[in-house]
C-alpha cells in the first residue's frame, strides 16, 4: 500500500468559484486566527495550543461572537484542517530550532494576507469520490473537471485505491483538486530488462546525458522555459509595475503574470518527467549525482539556467519512478570526480574549467566530451559495488586508495525502498601538491555544475 496523488485541474461554474475563493478564505481565516490564539496562550504560558484544543476553542468562539457568523458558510474541515497544519508547523518550527529538521533554520510562522499567499484548503473527511469528468466535493456539489478521471475512478470501484483527503488549489487562473490516495500498487519483483544500467549527468547546455550498459549514448536537451519566455515574462512584469495598487487594471496584470509564471513550470515539468520515466522504465539501474543545487544558485551566473532545468526535482521524479518499474536510483556521492576522471584509464586531473566541454586525457589521449565522460563513470559506479545499499561489511565498499576500505557504520543501513547513496572513490593519481593520495578538497567543487 503506497501513497500516491491524483491532481485534476477543475472547471467550477461561476457560483461554484465564488464557493472555492470563500472556502480559501475561510481556511486563511482559521490560519490567522489559531495563530494569534497561540502567540497569546505562549506569552502568557510559554506553550502552544494543539489542533484538538483549537477545534474546541474554535467551537466556543464561533458560537459567541456576531462577527464569527458567516463560519456556516463554508465546509467545517477547512477549519479543521487549517488548525492541523498550524500545530505541524508550529512542530517543524520547534524541530528546526533545535537543529533537528532539514535545511536551514526556519522563522517563525507569518499571518497569510489575500493576495500574499496561495489559495487553497483541504477536506479532510466527506463523501469524496470521482466518475467521468467529474467530482463531488463536501458543500461544494458536483464540480467539472478538464480531464477524465476514470483512472483514479476505476481503482475506487475495484477496491484498490481509497481516499484519503482532498485538497483544492489555485495556481495562477486554474482551480485544482489533488486526491491523496492510498493505492494498492503492484510493483514488479524484477525490471523488465534486469541489469540494464546507465549513469545519468545533469547539465545546463543539456537536461542530461545518459551513457548505457551497451555504450548507447542518450542527450535530452531541456525545454528551457524561462529562457525561451523572459523577454515576455519581463515585458508582464514592467507592464504590472506602471499599474496603480487596487486597480482593476493591476489585477489583469497579476492575472496575466501569473499565467506566464504557470506555463513556464508546466513546460519544465512535462519535459522532466518523459525524460525520468523513459529512464526509469528502460533501464534497471540508474545512477545520477548528488549536486549541491543550493550552492550552484549561489552563482550568480549560474542561477538562472541551474534554476531552469529543475535539478531537484529530477532526482525526485527518479526516485520513486525506478522503486515503481522494479529498479533501483544510485546516487554517486557530492564529491565523485565523474567529471575530472577520464573513463578510459582512470586518470583524474587536478582542476577542470567550465570552459572546457571537451574531455582530454593527458595519460592515455583520450578525447571525448565532457558530459558523456562524467555519465560513463557513473555508469561503471554501479558496477562497482560502491553504493551503501549493498554494503555490509568492509570488504564490499571501496576506501580510498592505499588505505584499507571502512566498514558499514552502525545503524546506517537504509530500508527496502530507501535511495541507496553511492560513496565517493579517490584514485591513486597525486593531487599534485604532494605525493599524498588526493585530498578530500580535490573532489567535485561545491559550485560546480553537471554542464
Amino acid at each position: 500500500m503506497v501513497t500516491h496523488a491524483y491532481r485534476f485541474a477543475l472547471d467550477p461554474a461561476p457560483r461554484q468559484a465564488r464557493a472555492l475563493r470563500s472556502h480559501a478564505g475561510a481556511a486563511r481565516f482559521a490560519w490567522n486566527w489559531a495563530l494569534a490564539a497561540c502567540r497569546n496562550r505562549y506569552d502568557a504560558e510559554g506553550k502552544w495550543w494543539s489542533a484538538m484544543e483549537l477545534h474546541r476553542l474554535w467551537n466556543v468562539v464561533k458560537k459567541t461572537d456576531p462577527a464569527l457568523a458567516w463560519w456556516g458558510e463554508n465546509s467545517k474541515c477547512v477549519y479543521q484542517e487549517a488548525f492541523r497544519d498550524l500545530e505541524r508547523a508550529l512542530r517543524e518550527f520547534v524541530r528546526s530550532r533545535k537543529g533537528l529538521g532539514k535545511g536551514g533554520r526556519l522563522g517563525f510562522l507569518r499571518f497569510k494576507k489575500r493576495g500574499r499567499c496561495r489559495d487553497s484548503f483541504r477536506f479532510g473527511s466527506g463523501v469524496m469520490r470521482c466518475a467521468g469528468r467529474t467530482v463531488p466535493l463536501p458543500r461544494l456539489g458536483m464540480i467539472a473537471t478538464h480531464e477524465s478521471t476514470r483512472k483514479l475512478a476505476r481503482r475506487l470501484e475495484n477496491g484498490t485505491a481509497r481516499i484519503l483527503s482532498a485538497t483544492v488549489s489555485r495556481t495562477a487562473h486554474r482551480w485544482f483538486v489533488s486526491f491523496t490516495v492510498q493505492v494498492d500498487r503492484r510493483v514488479p519483483e524484477r525490471h523488465v530488462r534486469p541489469g540494464s544500467a546507465v549513469g545519468v549527468d545533469l547539465g545546463v547546455a543539456t537536461l542530461l546525458t545518459a551513457v548505457d550498459d551497451r555504450g548507447g549514448v542518450t542527450e535530452i536537451a531541456g525545454p528551457k522555459a524561462l529562457r525561451a519566455g523572459l523577454r515576455k515574462l519581463q515585458r508582464l512584469s514592467k507592464a504590472h509595475s506602471r499599474t496603480q495598487h487596487g486597480s482593476a487594471n493591476r489585477a489583469k496584470a497579476v492575472r496575466r503574470l501569473a499565467r506566464h509564471h504557470a506555463r513556464v513550470a508546466d513546460i519544465r515539468s512535462d519535459a522532466l518527467h518523459k525524460a525520468t520515466t523513459h529512464l526509469a522504465a528502460r533501464y534497471e539501474t540508474v545512477v545520477v549525482e548528488d549536486l549541491n543545487v543550493t550552492g550552484m544558485l549561489a552563482n550568480r551566473r549560474l542561477a538562472r539556467a541551474v534554476s531552469d532545468q529543475g535539478f531537484g526535482a529530477a532526482r525526485r521524479m527518479l526516485e520513486y519512478k525506478t522503486r515503481w518499474n522494479g529498479g533501483r536510483l544510485v546516487v554517486a556521492d557530492r564529491w565523485f570526480p565523474s567529471s575530472k576522471t577520464c573513463s578510459g584509464c582512470g586518470g583524474r586531473k587536478p582542476s577542470l574549467f567550465l570552459s572546457e566541454r571537451t574531455y582530454r586525457c593527458e595519460a592515455c589521449g583520450l578525447v571525448l566530451g565532457r558530459d558523456v565522460n562524467a555519465a560513463i563513470n557513473l555508469r561503471d559506479l554501479a558496477a562497482s559495488g560502491a553504493e551503501s545499499q549493498n554494503a555490509c561489511g568492509g570488504d564490499v565498499r571501496p576506501g580510498p586508495a592505499g588505505r584499507p576500505p571502512a566498514k558499514q557504520e552502525p545503524g546506517t543501513t537504509p530500508r527496502v525502498d530507501q535511495t541507496g547513496t553511492a560513496a565517493a572513490q579517490a584514485t591513486a593519481v597525486p593531487c599534485g601538491r604532494c605525493s599524498h593520495p588526493p585530498h578530500a578538497d580535490d573532489g567535485k567543487a561545491l559550485v560546480k555544475p553537471a554542464v
